[in-house]
């Protein structure tokens, strides 16, 4: 904090405008957590999306059964969270897909997101019979962070699960972490946050960047 604080007295006295300085110090401080943090999220990415999305209709519009298309669509507004929107793409392609594990989580991802979780778990667990390490078993950990609030000893198994097929996942310890917070189980949840700062260490440093924002999370437990 005294760091910033002396970088804004430096560039106060340097461009002459509060105002301006501190725009400067916030686009220096972005600029650094992109490069080497990575807890702030791409900026530009969102206009990207949609302008890839805007061509994709405009395909579909001309080709409606272009199902890779639809699949691309519905994959873009997953990643801007419009389940809602992306639900009708991915039903319509399933039946060309049908032994796909990726629509199918996809599709259960959805029914999570939007609140049906009976429907979700459904196509969740059709998708780990497919393929059990669909998305690097996402599936797991996605489905155990729906049941957290309803049945919590059921998504520690699934993040249990989860993190026995990714060992390497900060993610997973630290959310398996909140789970046992969340049943009482104090000392479990000190040592898989432990876990995961261990694991976190361990990691290449081109993995490190995509796990931080879980292992600082995991640092203040």
């Amino acid at each position: 904090m005294l760091l910033k604080i002396l970088a804004f007295g430096l560039l106060w006295r340097l461009v002459g405008n509060p105002f301006l300085a501190l725009l400067i110090l916030l686009i220096i401080l972005y600029v650094l957590d992109r490069r080497f943090i990575g807890l702030t999220p791409n900026i530009f990415k969102p206009f990207q999306l949609r302008r890839r999305a805007s061509r994709l209709r405009i395909d579909l519009h001309a080709n409606p059964h272009n199902t890779s298309a639809k699949l691309e669509l519905a994959r873009n507004l997953l990643q801007r969270n419009k389940f809602q929107e992306a639900l009708p793409y991915l039903e319509e392609a399933l039946p060309v897909m049908e032994d796909s594990a990726d629509v199918h989580y996809e599709i259960g991802l959805c029914h999570l997101k939007l609140g049906d979780l009976s429907k979700g778990e459904s196509f969740m667990l059709k998708a780990i019979e497919l393929n059990p390490r669909v998305k690097y078993g996402e599936a797991y950990l996605r489905l155990g962070e729906a049941l957290a609030r309803i049945a919590p000893e059921r998504a520690v198994q699934l993040i249990e699960q989860f993190r026995d097929l990714h060992s390497s996942s900060v993610e997973a310890y630290y959310r398996l972490g909140l789970l046992y917070q969340q049943l009482g189980r104090g000392e479990d949840a000190k040592r898989t946050f432990r876990e995961a700062l261990h694991i976190y260490r361990g990691l290449p440093r081109y993995s490190r960047r995509q796990q931080r924002r879980w292992a600082l999370l995991a640092r203040f437990k």
